[in-house]
């Protein structure tokens, strides 16, 4: 995302309102084949660094507009190339390169091959097509302990000082002080009607008013199955963007609603002490955005979202003690 002046002025606002705008699927690539014209400026940018290539597939994985390949090289060797395709795009991609650089040999990010700069810049990043990219979770807990593990080392990770750090608590104009001002759009979902909204809504501004986002840590800030990958029992993210400094809390919180729609777990059996009110917060962020109107560009976002408030409101309700009543 483009970096802007003061790019946490208005507090957390316009973090969250890109969090999530842009979702990637899971991984889909087209069968390997020789290189067509289309194709002509990825090889011409890696052959001069890599060599000669033999073939690739673009990979489908998500709304933006960065172009994704995996590349075969003729020694035998494959890598995946992210190209930016626009100013945006470029930005996103310098933020990530930058975290891939911090990150290197901490063992909870792939293995960065190569930067190519410039106004379209490329990123090359080992291929993981050899590791499991969930869903499904396989049996147990091991994929799930590996990603909590990955997060706890990034928490631990000496963070580099041009982060910037979140505020705590849900801003004006966000959360579920836009539902309480504007509440149409949530109630269009008909997940609660206005009667309980008027009742429960102020409790749950409250809550996430007081969530403690501010702190030290690294954080990733996007974590969901899409956005990693597991490995000999490690899990690799990626897509770091959005990285900043806070409560290593809210990786795992903002983490948890989307294992639950996957796997039908609880929040609280990963996150047992989560704080009520980063729950309330979690909550908060999908409440507002899931009856807003589809976007153009990526017309499942509104969905997946909603399937997310589907299982971050019951557990924000849980946390707090409050009855979830139909509407």
């Amino acid at each position: 995302m483009a970096v802007l002046p003061g790019w946490f002025n208005w507090q957390n606002v316009g973090l969250w309102s890109r969090m999530l705008e842009v979702r990637a699927l899971p991984p889909e690539q087209s069968p390997p084949g020789p290189l067509s014209a289309h194709d002509g400026k990825v090889r011409d940018l890696l052959e001069p660094v890599f060599g000669p290539i033999e073939a690739l597939a673009p990979v489908h994985r998500g709304y933006t507009n960065n172009e994704r390949f995996i590349v075969r090289f003729a020694d035998g060797t494959s890598a995946f190339v992210k190209a930016a395709v626009n100013d945006e795009t470029a930005e996103w991609l310098r933020r990530e390169h930058r975290m891939y650089e911090c990150l290197a040999g901490q063992g909870i990010t792939p293995g960065l091959l190569a930067w190519i700069g410039g106004a379209r810049p490329v990123l090359v990043l080992e291929d993981l097509t050899d590791g499991w990219w969930p869903p499904p979770w396989r049996d147990g807990d091991g994929d799930v302990d590996a990603v909590v593990s990955a997060l706890g080392r990034l928490a631990d990770v000496d963070p580099p000082g041009h982060l910037t750090p979140l505020v705590d608590g849900e801003q004006p104009g966000e959360g579920w002080s836009l539902v309480l001002a504007d509440p149409s759009p949530f109630l269009s979902l008909g997940l609660y009607g206005a009667d309980w909204l008027e009742r429960v809504g102020p409790v749950l501004r409250e809550a996430a008013v007081a969530a403690p986002l501010a702190g030290r840590s690294l954080l990733h800030l996007d974590v969901r199955s899409d956005n990693l990958c597991l490995r000999e029992g490690a899990a690799l993210l990626f897509d770091w963007n959005l990285a900043c400094l806070g409560n290593p809390q809210l990786d795992v919180a903002f983490w948890l609603p989307s294992l639950a729609m996957e796997t039908g777990r609880r929040p609280e059996y990963v996150m047992a002490d989560c704080p009520p009110e980063l729950a309330a917060y979690v909550a908060g962020f999908f409440a507002c955005r899931a009856g807003q109107p589809v976007i153009p560009h990526a017309p499942m976002v509104r969905a997946v979202q909603l399937d997310q408030l589907r299982t971050s409101l019951p557990w924000a309700l849980r946390t707090l003690g409050i009855d979830a009543e139909s509407p």
